[in-house]
């Protein structure tokens, strides 16, 4: 075994089995048979071993002429549980496919059949040879592909087995159908790594489960050929007993396990595959054939009872996409960036605030129009843009109106730009400078105690305190106790020389946007505007 195959353990199998026989209906020597199986598994590694698409010569001459009846035996049978013979590979096989793991796409489950496989009734094909193929083919679409085989599934069944069986087996794995495609994976069971098929006597039922090992960096991953079809088969290698030619004597039912079909009847014809014998003129036509090329009394009368289940390599989740215009849409990750949308990860949901912060109102000045952009977007375009998380909707772009100034002053006409600049409050857009729009400034207000108050001017004179201005505070910086602007002093009188005049104003210009300081008479920790408006308001 190579050192990169791991053999797992094998659990014990136990198996409950109670038979109820009712003969039905002969369909070329029919049986209806209905059981209760407890269900059962096996889990191994295996390795691989290559073999021809033909498998090994049958035991019966190939030029043998075929009975009277034909090969084609069916048996119904009721299966109330079927066992499971669960087998794994860590990779590898007769392949040039590439490996890897697939992405985290969903699986799919791909079949024609409408049999249960935890059990039902399935007819039991008791002609089957020794090198005979049963196969099905499913055509996808191109995106589909490449796709990785996760698990392979057949149900195969005795009826009224008189001896335990033994039945060697095979799984084939094609791109295109069998007949036309490239066969790109065998596996053959070899009874130590990957079992052979042992069923016990009486009636049963075994689902023959067939994948490779999810962790392995070698997986069957299948490229599209151009058909957008894939294909996969069963075959028996050995049965336990094929004791005569089997072109005229179909393998003993009593002795031997055979792959079904359900009991729904034929849905897929074209899809459905056999792999024939050479029987010679009178047989069933050789070679693969779909059961559509089969003449009557060679095709079986149901889908075969098997399935797929894969996974897309490359596929991709949706998530969400914020779009240019601050819409939400659930696409794929390449389906958002052709559109310029923001891809906001697999598996994400739009609500109503998902794109709200990757947009923005952008203004644009020469036309005074609005657009919804990503901020990014709308410098690129030469735009203004607004507040993140907004839209067009009710907003203004270019706002004009009043502006109340610090001093108690309203000015008109102003952007909210121009007016923050005077350290004003913008009024809002279309406003315009009317009585009483704007509050009276507040400034300190030292009384004769020493106490400060923030006051308005006429507050302060009804008060009987003096006021300091618009904009002065009471901030004590130099922790004394007594309010700045109510020390003894003109704070206004910069350079002490007992009157507030250009001599200050020219101070307090040089020290223009310094931190604190003589200049700063607001003590607002900034030399401003605010501080040459009660420089100007205590002049001389």
């Amino acid at each position: 075994m190579p050192s990169n195959e791991r053999l797992f353990p094998t659990p014990q199998m136990s198996r409950t089995m109670n038979h109820a026989m009712n003969h039905a209906t002969n369909l070329t020597s029919s049986l209806c048979i209905a059981i209760a199986l407890a269900s059962a598994s096996m889990c191994a590694t295996m390795t691989h071993a290559r073999e021809a698409v033909g498998g090994k010569p049958p035991r019966a001459s190939t030029n043998a002429v075929a009975s009277s009846e034909g090969r084609i035996v069916e048996e119904m049978m009721g299966v109330r549980d079927t066992e499971q013979l669960v087998v794994s590979q860590p990779g590898g096989g007769e392949s040039s496919g590439e490996g890897g793991v697939a992405g985290a796409c969903p699986p799919v489950i791909s079949t024609h059949t409408n049999a249960n496989f935890e059990g039902g009734q399935f007819v039991v094909q008791a002609g089957f040879a020794e090198g005979e193929i049963a196969a099905c083919s499913y055509t996808l679409t191109a995106a589909d592909f490449p796709l990785r085989i996760d698990l392979c599934e057949m149900i195969f069944a005795t009826s009224a087995a008189t001896v335990q069986t033994t039945t060697k087996w095979s799984i084939l794995v094609w791109e295109g159908t069998p007949a036309t495609g490239t066969l790109k994976y065998t596996y053959s069971s070899d009874g130590k790594i990957l079992p052979h098929l042992v069923m016990q006597p009486g009636t049963n039922g075994t689902n023959v489960q067939f994948s490779i090992d999810p962790g392995d960096p070698e997986q069957m991953v299948l490229q599209d050929n151009g058909t957008q079809t894939f294909s996969i088969g069963y075959r028996i290698d050995d049965h336990n007993n094929q004791t005569q030619n089997p072109c005229l004597v179909a393998p003993p039912s009593g002795s031997n396990a055979f792959p079904t079909t359900d009991v729904g009847g034929l849905q897929a014809p074209t899809r459905n595959w056999l792999y024939l014998l050479n029987c010679g003129a009178l047989g069933c036509p050789a070679g693969w054939k779909n059961f559509s090329q089969l003449p009557t009394g060679c095709r079986p009368s149901g889908d075969w009872v098997m399935r797929c289940t894969w996974t897309p390599v490359n596929c991709e989740l949706p998530g969400t996409c914020c779009l240019p215009n601050g819409s939400c849409q659930v696409l794929s990750a390449s389906a958002c960036a052709t559109q310029s949308g923001t891809f906001g990860g697999e598996g994400t949901s739009c609500t109503s605030s998902t794109c709200s912060q990757n947009i923005a109102p952008c203004c644009f000045a020469a036309t005074g129009g609005c657009l919804t952009l990503p901020p990014a977007s709308c410098l690129g375009a030469g735009g203004v843009p607004g507040p993140t998380g907004q839209t067009c909707a009710g907003y203004v772009c270019f706002p004009i109106g009043a502006c109340c100034l610090p001093d108690g002053s309203c000015a008109s006409g102003l952007s909210p730009a121009q007016c923050a600049a005077q350290n004003g409050v913008f009024q809002g857009n279309n406003t315009t400078c009317s009585a009483g729009l704007c509050p009276e400034p507040l400034g300190a207000a030292c009384f004769p105690t020493g106490f400060c108050l923030q006051l308005t001017a006429a507050q302060a004179a009804s008060a009987g305190a003096s006021w300091q201005g618009p904009g002065s505070s009471c901030a004590d910086l130099n922790g004394n106790g007594v309010a700045d602007a109510c020390e003894t002093g003109n704070p206004y009188d910069i350079d002490g020389n007992g009157t507030v005049n250009a001599a200050d104003l020219s101070i307090m210009l040089a020290n223009w946007g310094a931190s604190g300081g003589a200049a700063d008479v607001n003590d607002d920790g900034t030399v401003n505007a605010a501080d040459l408006s009660l420089l100007l308001a205590n002049w001389g």
